[in-house]
């Protein structure tokens, strides 16, 4: 070799260790840097005519394994999924209190059933009255406190969404610019490694937010997609615009937006934070609020069961009904067995016994012969038959009784034997004639309709759902109109609900229980029905289809906090109805007393008798007590935070193993660059004696020239 092909080899050996010495170096410092990935020196021996001539650096490689990328961009948005569900489950769990502690909000009801039995053995005091009142306005305060708690996270779900929404489109445009910068690079045959970095470390926070599939391209830019396959960013264009849309009364929406078109698509998210808080803001929150509704709802309808069967001492002289958004003759013809409407004067004697036979269609006054009347002819009838000594009306959905002279009262009392039912209550309950605890709105959807009644809905009116699959995410919206002409029945109504075209016939269906309460069950369990507008209508002013029924997670979830204790109650403790109405009894005989406390003791028993509750979230429909529904209420509650829990373990657990692995194939390991830099110095140093040779070599030479 020549002196010049010698200088030139020991060159490209300085060249090359530089090269090197700068790589190792760069990777040293990196040691700590997220989405960093390791670089190598690709060299190869410099060939001229056959023969080498040195050496040349082909490129600054990063070291990568798309494989372990992608099982880490997975495990990541597992783990940020589970973590946030885990978190806001625990919220909600602490809002309900420790089930242990006697003062819990679920153990709130029990200290109510103690004090009706407490005002069973004094029932002329106004104390234990007072006290269970008091216990029973805070069992209501707690609950709109337990209510708000679950809104408000309700909120923060919302909030954070649109805060996370906003974080993905940063990092997708990022990630589009820098595919930009790379792809020029490259073309450029630039060094594109910290482009690639950066890019990485974006890649990661996105894959916390939502699930992506990554693919790198031969120029080194890479392709985004969703779950499902939807273009976030990559081939060449911009990124797509990804948007977040609440509803009050429906499902939250992400959508994306493709670049360079004006259709938005739902967007799959698969896994990851986004996934997480939509799950719970669509599914599992409003899930909770249904089973807080249900308790409430149900231990409030059982309460005021017992409640409607007794009378306060003297009775009421008027008692008013809830509106039951239903027609009194619908009402009226759907009821079976018998009731009793006694007119008491001011001592307690019976002034007018009216016995209603719904199941002959006959009324008798004071054991009389009986008459006929018809569901339209019921009011008339009943009207007639208290005979100047009360009168009874019907307006607006409910049905009031009032007795004539100053002093006297109504009392109700269903026959021991064959007593009154519709929709599973007894007279006085289905309209909410005596009541305990009121509510503004319809909070028992047992409307005892069948499905040949006619729905009494205007022909017309359209109500809007929304479908969710089990993960929260959105998958249809159904519009469905109140068929026509004429006067549909039930059946009707349910048909065009369920049809396959039209109605939601392709995700479940609506069915009529034996007490006229209106159910949804999914084809697929755990998905959600929620409703986004409703313009039915039944009769004039009446309720919509949502209302009547409680259709939707919304409206169902929204009856916690609209109860409170009747106000004439809640101003005359002694107004409680803590007495029975003793019949039979002639005229003029006594039927209620003063010191009766039968009326308490059965209140008291409400706690382990046996009372209907709908499913409600993840708990199905059952029959059990009061308490005992507190008690299951609790562990589901328990459960999930549980179970959450333990996934978000797990998950954590499966991210670090998979960083740990990602790590050793892409991460910098600083014993391997120690020998690495050792190695270029010593090469550097070689390269540099060889130079120093030639150059020793280059002047002996010309020394020697004359």
């Amino acid at each position: 070799m020549s002196l010049s092909g010698l200088m030139s080899a020991a060159l490209s050996g300085l060249q090359t260790a530089q090269t090197g010495l700068t790589t190792v170096s760069n990777n040293i410092t990196n040691v700590n840097t997220p989405g960093y990935a390791r670089e190598v020196v690709n060299q190869s021996p410099s060939v001229a005519g056959g023969v080498g001539d040195g050496v040349t650096v082909d490129d600054v490689q990063r070291v990568t394994n798309q494989y372990l990328e992608a099982a880490n961009y997975q495990a990541t948005s597992a783990a940020g999924s589970s973590g946030i569900i885990s978190n806001l489950l625990d919220q909600a769990q602490a809002a309900f209190g420790d089930p242990t502690q006697a003062g819990s909000y679920l153990n709130q009801l029990s200290t109510v059933f103690s004090d009706f039995n407490a005002s069973a053995t004094d029932p002329s005091s106004s104390l234990p009255r007072t006290q269970t009142l008091d216990d029973l306005n805070a069992f209501l305060d707690s609950t709109n406190t337990v209510a708000g708690t679950l809104s408000s996270l309700d909120s923060q779900a919302d909030g954070q969404i649109g805060s996370d929404v906003s974080s993905a489109n940063q990092l997708l445009t990022q990630i589009s610019a820098l595919n930009v910068q790379i792809s020029k690079g490259t073309a450029e045959q630039a060094n594109v490694a910290g482009s690639q970095d950066s890019q990485s470390q974006l890649l990661g926070q996105l894959a916390n937010l939502m699930t992506i599939n990554v693919s790198t391209q031969p120029d080194g830019t890479v392709v985004v997609r969703s779950s499902n396959g939807q273009l976030l960013a990559g081939e060449g264009g911009a990124a797509a615009s990804l948007t977040y849309t609440p509803s009050v009364s429906g499902l939250g929406t992400i959508t994306a937006t493709a670049a360079g078109t004006n259709t938005p698509t739902t967007l799959q998210i698969g896994d990851g934070e986004l996934q997480g808080l939509l799950t719970l803001r669509n599914n599992t929150i409003p899930g909770i609020q249904q089973q807080l509704s249900g308790y409430v709802s149900g231990a409030v309808s059982a309460i005021n069961a017992a409640h409607n069967a007794n009378t306060a001492v003297p009775p009421p002289q008027t008692l008013s009904g809830r509106d039951t958004g239903l027609d009194l003759p619908t009402v009226v013809g759907d009821f079976s067995g018998k009731t009793n409407i006694a007119v008491v004067d001011s001592s307690g004697n019976l002034t007018q016994q009216v016995a209603i036979d719904f199941t002959a269609d006959t009324m008798s006054v004071n054991g009389g012969a009986a008459t006929s009347f018809t569901p339209s002819t019921f009011l008339t009838s009943l009207n007639t038959a208290l005979g100047g000594t009360g009168t009874a009306s019907f307006t607006n959905g409910a049905l009031s009784i009032s007795a004539t002279a100053s002093g006297s009262g109504i009392a109700i009392a269903d026959d021991p034997t064959t007593p009154a039912t519709d929709g599973g209550q007894g007279f006085s309950q289905f309209f909410g004639l005596n009541d305990l605890v009121t509510s503004s709105e319809i909070t028992n959807y047992n409307t005892g309709l069948k499905a040949t009644d006619s729905s009494g809905f205007t022909p017309g009116g359209a109500i809007t759902f929304q479908i969710a699959s089990s993960n929260g995410t959105p998958t249809s919206t159904i519009n469905v109109s109140v068929p026509g002409p004429g006067t549909p029945t039930m059946q009707t109504l349910l048909n065009a609900l369920n049809a396959p075209s039209g109605g939601v016939g392709q995700y479940g269906s609506f069915s009529l229980d034996a007490n006229g309460a209106m159910t949804f069950t999914p084809n697929t369990p755990g998905s959600t029905l929620a409703v986004t507008s409703d313009t039915t209508q039944r009769g004039t002013n009446g309720p919509s289809m949502s209302q009547l029924f409680g259709l939707g997670v919304t409206q169902q979830a929204s009856r916690a906090t609209t109860f409170q204790i009747r106000s004439d109650i809640a101003a005359n403790p002694m107004n409680m109805a803590l007495a029975k109405l003793d019949l039979p009894a002639t005229a003029g005989e006594p039927v209620v007393a003063v010191g009766d406390g039968s009326g308490a003791t059965a209140l008291s028993q409400v706690a382990s008798a046996s009372a209907s509750f709908a499913a409600a979230g993840d708990m199905p429909a059952m029959t059990t007590s009061v308490t005992q529904y507190a008690a299951n209420l609790g562990g589901e509650l328990g459960q999930q935070a549980s179970a959450a829990d333990s996934a978000s373990t797990a998950a954590q657990s499966v991210q670090t193993e998979a960083t740990t692995r990602l790590q050793s194939v892409e991460g910098v390991n600083l014993d391997e660059e120690l020998v690495n830099l050792t190695t270029f110095q010593q090469a550097y140093n070689a390269s540099a004696r060889l130079v120093q040779a030639s150059k020793d070599m280059i002047n002996t030479l010309l020394d020697i020239v004359p």
